[in-house]
């Protein structure tokens, strides 16, 4: 039987890693602009970081990678960064030095869940988080900070939709009405929203299945049920999400998927044709609780994540190409084997003077070795031929201009760096 890929699984081919690393280089610029420093988490963690009691999210209780590992300890595959990220903080005191510690992620996550185009059991996210202050501007930067990136990356129609779910008594005033309002038709509901009516009822409001429901249609909204300081936090980060001039709109049922949230929770959209719901490429909101849960101080903070396979599908839907494929500045052509330690040498004298540069090892013939040349979209074919070198020299042809030149064996270095220094 041949080896295949696991389900839920893609591979990323050579021939496309070129566009995973710019939109890597693009974040990791963008994050800089705002001082966001890079954290490296484990792909594993002890269950309990995310298999916590206050978190009853489809994603932990349904879509989570459990196993016991040889000394019995039980370990999940992360489903996302932020309780990773928060643990981290916590277990190396971060906290201690009072600053607001602002750091990004990249990596994998992992989840159960139905495979379909730009959704995958292992897919990559990155995402930011801002820990251990309460600010309605640190909010209002994340929400400025997610548009900004959707736009330097070129999508347009890019919308913000925000919303608020207040501090606990607000949040808890409000999962109260929801109960009451969905316990009527109970027996309308999806078996899995029938289990959310009294163990969580905000993560009804997710619900794909009843989203056309009359009673989901005309649910409370989460403004109605607003402490006056709730409201005037929300109020805060409305005014200075002004202050940027970023348009954006309230969405009053937005809850997101993770129950760590409270007061503001938002999602980046772009107009991209074709994508459908998939158009949300990206959200994220503040949490209060998660740091003290982990072992910390009472501190909060907030952050968002974007799936990176999802960005891809849609710069490529918007025909939006920031990168180029990798091109060769030289490739060495030999016409005999006898003449293969010369090109070693050449080769790594190049590499040394940072030309990108390779050559043949498949014993090709010289027009096969010519014609991968040009299909590596080779600038300088650098051809070890008999005859040249019997004079101390080798041909150096210009693909570009279709210019040849015999150069001196210890001068190809040399004159690859002023000839491509010309070109700069």
């Amino acid at each position: 039987m041949a080896a295949r890929k696991v389900k839920g699984t893609y591979d990323v081919l050579p021939s496309e890693s070129h566009a995973w690393h710019a939109l890597e280089e693009k974040i990791r610029f963008i994050l800089g602009l705002y001082n966001m420093k890079e954290i490296r988490t484990p792909i594993l963690e002890y269950s309990e970081v995310f298999h916590r009691d206050s978190e009853a999210s489809d994603m932990v209780t349904k879509e989570t990678y459990d196993f016991d590992d040889r000394s019995q300890r039980k370990l999940t595959l992360r489903p996302e960064g932020t309780a990773g990220v928060i643990r981290s903080y916590v277990e190396n005191k971060l906290y201690a030095s009072q600053e607001l510690e602002k750091v990004y992620y990249l990596g994998p996550n992992f989840r159960y869940e139905r495979p379909q185009k730009g959704r995958y059991r292992q897919f990559y996210q990155f995402g930011v988080e801002a820990i251990g202050g309460i600010d309605p501007a640190l909010d209002a930067e994340m929400i400025i900070l997610s548009y900004d990136f959707i736009k330097r990356l070129g999508l347009k129609g890019v919308r913000v939709r925000l919303n608020t779910l207040g501090d606990d008594s607000s949040r808890a005033a409000y999962q109260k009405a929801l109960e009451t309002h969905f316990l009527p038709v109970k027996d309308e509901l999806c078996a899995d929203c029938q289990r959310r009516i009294t163990k969580n009822p905000l993560r009804i409001l997710d619900c794909k299945v009843d989203q056309d429901h009359p009673a989901m249609i005309n649910a409370p909204v989460t403004r109605d049920y607003l402490n006056a300081e709730s409201k005037a936090y929300f109020e805060t980060v409305l005014e200075y999400i002004n202050a940027a001039k970023i348009s954006y709109e309230i969405s009053p049922r937005l809850v997101r998927g993770l129950d760590y949230y409270s007061h503001t929770v938002f999602e980046i959209e772009a107009d991209i044709e074709g994508f459908g719901a998939q158009n949300i490429l990206g959200g994220g909101g503040r949490y209060q609780k998660l740091v003290k849960e982990l072992g910390g101080p009472d501190l909060g903070g907030i952050g968002f994540a974007f799936g990176m396979e999802r960005l891809l599908l849609a710069l490529e839907a918007e025909n939006i190409d920031f990168w180029t494929e990798p091109a060769l500045d030289a490739y060495i052509i030999v016409s005999s084997d006898r003449l293969k330690a010369d090109a070693v040498k050449i080769l790594y004298d190049l590499r040394k003077a940072d030309i990108v540069s390779d050559m043949n090892y498949m014993n090709k013939s010289f027009k096969a070795q010519l014609k991968h040349a040009l299909r590596l979209n080779a600038r300088y074919l650098v051809i070890l031929g008999d005859d040249e070198y019997e004079r101390g020299m080798v041909a150096i042809k210009d693909t570009k201009t279709e210019t040849q030149e015999d150069v001196l064996l210890q001068r190809v270095e040399r004159y690859l760096i002023e000839k491509m220094g010309e070109q700069r």
